[in-house]
């Protein structure tokens, strides 16, 4: 989405114009490799940083468009959403020490950025998605208002004639829609650059692919979406999920998605990628600068194929093949997507030497990977990496099935470091850099281990919201020590602060599980579930899955001493409920829940959004909170 300048086709002229200039690029590409014009013996990385911006509760902060004329630099950009940050650095000749000044540009860009953000009490973090995002914070309110942003969401929301559906399961289960791209701005990624020459893009693309499994399970950093456990790399799945233009039946027929790991080999050449992509998607985009890129080429200039870049800006593959222009002359790129953000700059630059390591170190026998290895055993590699990262067995091309520490360990560290040495980087950087991913792969002590430890004792003694605050915290106090995260300790629960950070509206306190039952059952149902469950008061819900009321222990106690035999075991639960239950919105203040229950001596409130029951609070959730009060005021 670099195009400024690009609206949403949105009739038949427009999109047969755009087609024009896309075949046209196409076959101005196809002029210049025929032509040798492609640039060639020259490597260079690149990379580019996004961030989270949070308040000084840890949660988002929708404060780009004030912060980005502070900053005042080229190399900030806005992302989708207003609580996110775009850092694009300089490309570097991939020589010397480019490792240690790659490092020593991201330092320098994100405290440029940290400067600016402390004049408004906010911060910035490194992670793949933020543990503190809450579904009310992906408003469409939040989107970044600019056309480019409108038109891709507008595009992809009008071929998906409906609402985005997410099914991402792991320890927990997260089931839900949502009615625009905005679940996608939860992704925050790490994003790297490495330039190949024409007659190299084949083989080495392929082995992008075949190494994108193990790679990823050493770097995972993304476990937490809504406070729910997913997978080790959760950003695989919600990011292709989350633009999805593919309606529900399409299952009748094989679609691709718009992210994927892609579904082939490539075989000729980096055009056989873009015509795929040509063939497979829809075109929404157009660029409103027109340029004949055949006509360039006559006239002696270099085309910058704008139709190409746009359309293949709308299509997110993992390892993305690219065409640029640097320094007046023409390029290919592999980019690097599967990167997740953080969890530290020592982490991530560990994680760019060790791919670059594995592309420039790509052992001969590698070459023609498409005669010699199933692509499907590449692209299940891969999903098992971001389901389980690196607690998998992963198939290699000698057949054997490797452990994914014996298989980073023994096979591709090796590789990566001759790789290095192979385009003389400096030796201390080739040491400390692999020697990170060494370390963090012996210890199993990913991003994601961390954040799926530390949470899981921080609940022990608090409660949801209390320990997400307190991850969000943790991983910003640790990021600044600069120490890779197979150094750090567990998060601990004083670093959410006060109460103010999670105790200030009802949707931080209530209970997600509850029991429920419907109100055509028998009241001798709901007099067992209150038994069995030991609880006081148990919702009642239509068939529509609407709260239509509540029934209480004490109803339950009065029906039972006034009731005869058999009435009692005939009769439902809707002609006893109470029918209008005392129901507040998630966004209530804890302050003014606790009167509402005070003034209408409740001993429950139900917590309700578009009628449908999302929470419960007791006396008993009030009591937690007081206690924790009293400790945060001695």
């Amino acid at each position: 989405m670099g195009q400024k300048t690009v609206s949403i086709i949105s009739n038949s002229k427009d999109k047969e114009r755009f087609v024009k200039y896309l075949l046209n690029d196409i076959k101005a590409l196809e002029i210049m490799i025929e032509k040798d014009m492609i640039e060639k013996g020259k490597n260079r990385i690149g990379a580019e940083q996004e961030l989270c911006l949070v308040d000084a509760t840890w949660r988002p902060t929708p404060i780009i468009l004030d912060i980005l004329p502070k900053i005042n630099d080229k190399h900030f950009t806005t992302e989708l959403a207003k609580f996110n940050l775009e850092i694009n650095l300089d490309p570097i000749e991939f020589k010397g020490n480019c490792i240690s000044k790659l490092e020593e540009n991201l330092l320098k860009y994100i405290n440029k950025a940290e400067k600016v953000l402390s004049e408004q009490n906010a911060k910035v973090i490194l992670t793949g998605i933020l543990p503190t995002i809450r579904n009310k914070d992906l408003n469409i309110s939040n989107m970044t208002p600019l056309e480019r942003y409108y038109a891709l969401a507008n595009s992809l929301s009008n071929l998906r004639g409906g609402q985005f559906e997410f099914h991402i399961s792991g320890t927990d289960e997260l089931i839900t829609a949502h009615d625009t791209v905005m679940f996608e701005s939860c992704n925050t990624s790490y994003q790297l650059h490495y330039q190949v020459s024409s007659d190299q893009f084949v083989d080495l693309y392929n082995w992008a692919q075949l190494i994108s499994g193990p790679v990823l399970a050493s770097s995972t950093n993304s476990p937490i979406l809504l406070g729910k456990r997913l997978w080790r790399e959760t950003r695989i799945a919600l990011f292709q999920q989350s633009i999805d233009s593919r309606q529900s039946n399409d299952h009748l027929r094989e679609r691709s998605c718009r992210v994927s790991f892609g579904n082939r080999w490539i075989y000729d050449s980096i055009v056989d990628a873009f015509k795929e992509d040509i063939v497979r998607f829809e075109t929404l985009l157009s660029n409103d600068e027109k340029t004949n890129s055949l006509k360039m080429l006559e006239e002696g200039e270099i085309p910058t194929l704008d139709a190409l870049l746009v359309h293949n800006s709308t299509i997110y593959k993992w390892n993305r093949p690219c065409y640029g222009i640097y320094d007046g002359k023409p390029h290919f790129r592999i980019e690097n997507r599967y990167f997740a953000s953080g969890p530290t700059i020592p982490d991530q630059v560990a994680n760019a030497a060790f791919w670059f390591g594995l592309m420039s170190g790509m052992p001969e026998e590698f070459k023609n990977i498409q005669n010699k290895y199933e692509f499907d055993d590449a692209k299940t590699n891969f999903l098992k990496a971001a389901r389980d990262g690196l607690d998998n067995k992963f198939l290699w091309i000698d057949g054997i099935k490797y452990s994914g520490q014996d298989l980073i360990l023994k096979i591709l560290i090796p590789i990566a470091k001759e790789g290095l040495h192979r385009a003389k980087i400096k030796k201390e950087d080739i040491s400390k850099n692999l020697g990170i991913i060494e370390e963090r792969v012996k210890s199993g002590m990913t991003g994601s281990q961390w954040m799926l430890d530390s949470y899981s004792n921080l609940r022990k003694n608090g409660t949801r919201d209390q320990a997400l605050v307190a991850t969000t915290a943790a991983i910003y106090n640790r990021q600044k020590e600069m120490k890779p995260i197979h150094e750090w300790s567990l998060a601990n629960i004083d670093e959410a602060g006060n109460f103010l950070n999670y105790y200030l509206h009802i949707d931080q306190i209530m209970s997600t599980d509850i029991v429920t039952v419907m109100e055509d059952d028998l009241i001798d149902l709901v007099a067992n579930i209150m038994d069995w469950k030991q609880v006081k008061d148990v919702p009642v819900e239509n068939d529509k899955g609407e709260l239509v009321g509540l029934m209480t222990a004490g109803l339950l106690v009065n029906f039972l001493c006034k009731s005869n035999k058999e009435k009692k075991i005939n009769s439902r639960i809707k002609d006893f409920m109470i029918k209008d239950p005392v129901s507040v919105s998630p966004e209530t203040s804890i302050s003014n829940a606790l009167k509402t229950m005070i003034t209408l001596k409740a001993s429950c409130l139900t917590v309700v959004q578009d009628k449908k029951l999302i929470g419960m609070v007791t006396d008993r959730h009030f009591v937690k909170v007081s206690a924790k009060l009293i400790r945060d005021l001695k």
